[in-house]
């Protein structure tokens, strides 16, 4: 189209098209080549714009909107995550909720994943229709696969990642559900620390008599995130409890009970079999399950907390083959072995050498272990003993924590997420997982403190002085200020 001659004579000039994405020159091949390639990169970049440009504007209007919330949405978590990681976790469990609303925290993650699935279906449609707007037939024949292969792989780039995306937010949703079932308020800290009951055993089908292999308590510190953790022998006998049901039983001690049917020992390891297989837990500990916990871990924690002296509100149970899938989740350990350890169930009867029974051998050295062989790292005790194997599992609990690194976390998220939905009970409630969030970054920031209440730390296996070990309890939570050094 040209303009009208003006007066005066000349030739007039060519009218230049305003819209050239819309209306385009089609009869050039060049022209529509060009545009095709822009219409891909702006469908890629900013999706919805092409449809304003170039196609139905209703259509773009609202991919374009889409896009920019959820580039809003984006940048806004992103930056609460740096500054404030607690309050991103805050929002993501709706920890703002009253407890009689707790069927309501998985809202805000449900919509996450609602939105994010939503947004790779639009983005779908949009690419769908930026293909039928490039009019292929109308490109240099080059352009043609190539323009389409860009689009699709783009297309798959996109969706596939905003499903991913939405998948994992589903994965997180779920494990936080499963794992931190409480609803109840936040818990204050107790003279300045959070006190966890950490156990460990395997918790296999049909395991009625199961008992802790593992038994400690994490201390941490609610100001600084300092971690202190007690490692109490499985074996440990004739301890205190804390007031409660089992003093009342036991106000000397715990006491073993020989018997043909059903019978313990005086181990604090022994007392899920005790309050949970030979008597009534619930007629101790009627509120235990309604808790989240159970009569055996109400026990256990009520003599954690006798043999201390420290109050202990929460407990966390480690399932052994959860715990092999976390490491397998992380990609591994990295663990220095300093000796020569079986594996195995142990030999079938006296006299059997480890040779003949062990079905296989983790070598001296520096390696990275898989779930199952740091599993039976953290098991084997047939050529050591019960104090050496404390020590590994502690060695193995600082190695799984420094594999948390955010990296790791981000790269293997979907594997953590679902490794951990089989690794943890607990009964800490959901409102304060925002908190430990915060107290765990600066807990990474320092080294952790490990007490073993053994005898290599001066305490008798066989008759424990209880009286000192809370004596070492408190130096170590409580420890004295350096004195000043006098003037001159």
């Amino acid at each position: 189209m040209t303009a009208s001659r003006p007066r005066g004579g000349g030739t007039s000039a060519p009218m230049v098209n305003p819209y050239p994405l819309r209306y385009p020159d089609s009869g050039s091949r060049s022209v529509m080549t060009r545009r095709a390639w822009w219409l891909v990169v702006l469908n890629l970049f900013v999706p919805g714009s092409v449809q304003v440009l170039a196609g139905n504007k209703r259509l773009g209007r609202f991919g374009l909107g889409a896009t920019l919330v959820l580039w809003a949405a984006v940048i806004l978590l992103g930056v609460i995550a740096v500054l404030s990681p607690r309050t991103l976790t805050d929002l993501a469990t709706a920890a703002w909720l009253p407890g009689w609303l707790g069927a309501l925290r998985a809202v805000p993650l449900l919509i996450a994943q609602a939105a994010l699935f939503g947004y790779a279906v639009l983005w779908i449609i949009l690419t769908i229709d930026t293909m039928r707007l490039l009019r292929l037939v109308k490109l240099t024949p080059w352009a043609r696969p190539a323009t389409a292969v860009v689009a699709i792989g783009a297309l798959v780039l996109v969706s596939g990642g905003a499903v991913y995306a939405s998948t994992a937010v589903g994965a997180t949703r779920d494990t936080l559900g499963a794992v931190f079932t409480q609803t109840g308020p936040a818990v204050d800290p107790v003279d300045g620390y959070y006190n966890i009951l950490l156990l460990g055993a395997d918790s296999g089908e049909g395991r009625d008599s199961m008992r802790f292999d593992s038994v400690s308590v994490v201390s941490i510190n609610a100001d600084t995130g300092a971690v202190t953790i007690f490692g109490i022998p499985r074996d440990m006998p004739n301890f205190p409890f804390a007031p409660g049901p089992m003093q009342d039983k036991y106000p000397d001690g715990h006491e073993s009970h020989t018997d043909s049917t059903c019978g313990w020992g005086s181990g604090i390891n022994q007392l899920r079999t005790e309050v949970e297989v030979c008597q009534d837990g619930n007629e101790l500990y009627p509120d235990a399950v309604a808790n989240g916990s159970e009569p055996g871990i109400e026990a256990t924690k009520d003599a954690a907390e006798g043999i201390l002296g420290i109050t202990i509100p929460f407990y966390a149970f480690i399932d052994m083959d959860g715990f092999a899938a976390m490491i397998d989740a992380l990609g591994g350990v990295r663990i220095t072995v300093t000796e020569r350890l079986p594996e195995g169930g142990g030999p079938a009867y006296t006299g059997q050498s480890a040779e003949e029974w062990a079905t296989g051998w983790i070598e001296p050295g520096e390696q990275v272990m898989d779930g199952d062989t740091a599993q039976w790292y953290a098991r084997s005790r047939y050529t050591t003993n019960d104090w050496d194997r404390m020590k590994r599992q502690r060695e193995l609990q600082e190695a799984i924590l420094a594999q948390f690194t955010p990296t790791n976390v981000l790269t293997r998220f979907q594997e953590i997420v679902t490794a951990g939905d089989h690794l943890v009970d607990t009964d800490i409630p959901q409102s304060m997982l925002g908190y430990f969030v915060e107290l765990g970054i600066k807990a990474k920031e320092q080294p952790i403190t490990s007490i073993e209440l053994t005898p290599e730390g001066g305490i008798d296996d066989r008759n424990p002085d209880y009286a000192y070990v809370q004596q070492l309890v408190q130096q170590a939570l409580y420890p004295p200020d350096p004195s000043p050094t006098p003037a001159g």
